[in-house]
């Protein structure tokens, strides 16, 4: 029973071996990438397989998927700088995918495996992003709004590589619309749309120019045909009518009155012949002359027609070169202004603010003045006035100290009421112009302490007279 059994195990396990085997042969759909990574070769950080399948080894290695599917990034690009340093809007879609090339599946393996969509898209998106403005300030607005081809080229030249080297590629570029706050754009469409029209314009004219000529030339072959027929008609009439007159008259050659009025019928005819050809002749020039003035007309309309569209062109591009110059001086006009009412806005608020905190500072100082004085203002006028005393007396002296004495010529004849000679009333009254402190304290509204000294009662009085006294001093 035992020798059965053997078998039986030896079976179960070489069948469980073949089943797990099995098991970690990985399939790779066609929409994605299996990655397989671990120990997978020198020098190699992944394998990649697109399409068939491979052998996971347990332990040693693991297996991934990366997607396929395409993916659109709409790149919304602004204010981007051209070569001509005008600024444009170029909203763009991209769109993008995982490569399947050996090399750029490896970079996509490395950098993107375990990177959820939006976060590869977010990815892509900051390269595109910055790769389409690099592109829009290597060209001219001519060059990105005229030739549309080259523009996507310079795009796919661009934006490729750098989606390479995190393992994608690029598979659509479109561009949705291409517009300038400036305009430009919409100027070089019209100019396009004006040059059209005047060669549109033009090219009627030329085709005018050669109907009226065709018909003028059909009408004078026809009119000078005519004529031609006309006159042959009529001269081989005259011409039988005269041959059959003349061969009556050699009938009758014997009567001399029948040849005469033959012969006057011949000159008759020959005459009416010639009339009739110079007739047609005339008809024949006039007809030639009209349709060479028809045809002058019509060209000098032509021309016309093809000055007037010059003029109007170059009146509409110099109108709007002066438009556009007109709006870049008013731009700079109002930035000037601008500049210039910030700045004395800026120099007028801080001189208000300094004199705000001069103003606080003195206030400050005038409260703790106040306040060390035991909340008495006038005590507080009164350190202040003495404070300015100082300087005043020196102002006195310094005012008295300018006067040259040795310079000063008095005549003195004295005055006889024995009071003091009129020198010493002049040097008296010298010092008296001076203002007592106590006099320029009492004019500020402020009494000065007692220390200071005080004026006499006889000064006091002497004071008073001299103030009701009138305002007078001898010549």
């Amino acid at each position: 029973m035992s020798y059965v059994l053997i078998p039986l195990g030896l079976g179960f396990i070489v069948f469980f071996m073949i089943v797990y085997m099995a098991s970690r042969y990985k399939r790779c759909p066609s929409d994605k990438i299996l990655v397989v990574f671990g120990k997978v070769g020198t020098g190699r950080s992944a394998r990649c397989i697109h399409g068939g399948g491979s052998m996971v080894w347990p332990i040693v290695q693991d297996y991934a998927f990366l997607g396929l599917t395409p993916m659109t990034i709409g790149i919304p690009l602004k204010n981007a700088l051209s070569m001509q340093n005008i600024r444009i809007d170029v909203p763009s879609t991209f769109t993008v995918g995982i490569s399947t090339e050996p090399g750029i599946m490896t970079n996509a393996a490395e950098r993107l495996l375990h990177l959820g969509s939006k976060e590869i898209e977010q990815m892509a998106g900051e390269i595109i992003f910055g790769q389409l403005r690099l592109t829009v300030a290597s060209l001219t607005i001519e060059q990105i709004n005229q030739d549309r081809e080259s523009f996507l080229e310079a795009i796919r030249k661009n934006v490729e590589p750098e989606l390479n080297k995190v393992g994608l590629y690029l598979i659509n570029v479109n561009i949705t619309d291409i517009t300038d706050e400036s305009t430009y754009i919409e100027s070089i469409g019209k100019k396009a749309a004006a040059e059209a029209i005047n060669r549109a314009k033009v090219d009627v004219a030329e085709q005018e120019k050669s109907g009226a000529i065709g018909e003028a030339e059909a009408v004078r072959e026809r009119e000078i045909r005519v004529a031609e027929n006309l006159a042959q008609s009529e001269k081989g009439k005259k011409k039988a009518e005269a041959d059959q007159r003349i061969f009556v008259q050699g009938q009758e050659a014997e009567a001399v009155a029948g040849e005469n009025t033959a012969k006057a019928h011949i000159a008759a005819t020959n005459a009416e012949l010639a009339i009739k050809e110079a007739e047609a002749m005339q008809r024949g020039e006039v007809a030639r002359r009209q349709a060479q003035a028809e045809v002058q007309k019509a060209e000098y309309l032509a021309e016309q027609e093809r000055l007037n569209a010059a003029e109007v062109v170059k009146v509409e591009v110099e109108r709007r070169k002066i438009e556009i110059a007109a709006e870049a001086e008013a731009e700079r006009s109002r930035r000037t202004a601008r500049g210039r009412a910030d700045a004395t806005l800026a120099e007028y608020e801080a001189e208000a603010k300094g004199v705000r905190q001069l103003l606080d500072s003195k206030a400050a100082g005038y409260q703790s003045l106040v306040s060390s004085c035991g909340g008495d203002a006038r005590a507080a006028a009164t350190f202040l006035m003495v404070e300015k005393i100082e300087e005043i007396v020196e102002k006195q002296v310094e005012a008295i100290s300018k006067l040259k004495i040795d310079k000063i010529t008095v005549w003195d004849s004295g005055n006889g009421t024995g009071t003091g000679s009129s020198t010493s009333n002049f040097v008296s009254s010298l010092i008296k112009s001076l203002p007592p402190l106590q006099d320029i304290a009492s004019m500020a509204g402020v009494e000065l302490p007692g220390y200071l000294g005080s004026m006499t009662e006889e000064e006091s009085a002497e004071e008073a007279k001299q103030q009701k006294k009138p305002n007078s001093r001898p010549e």
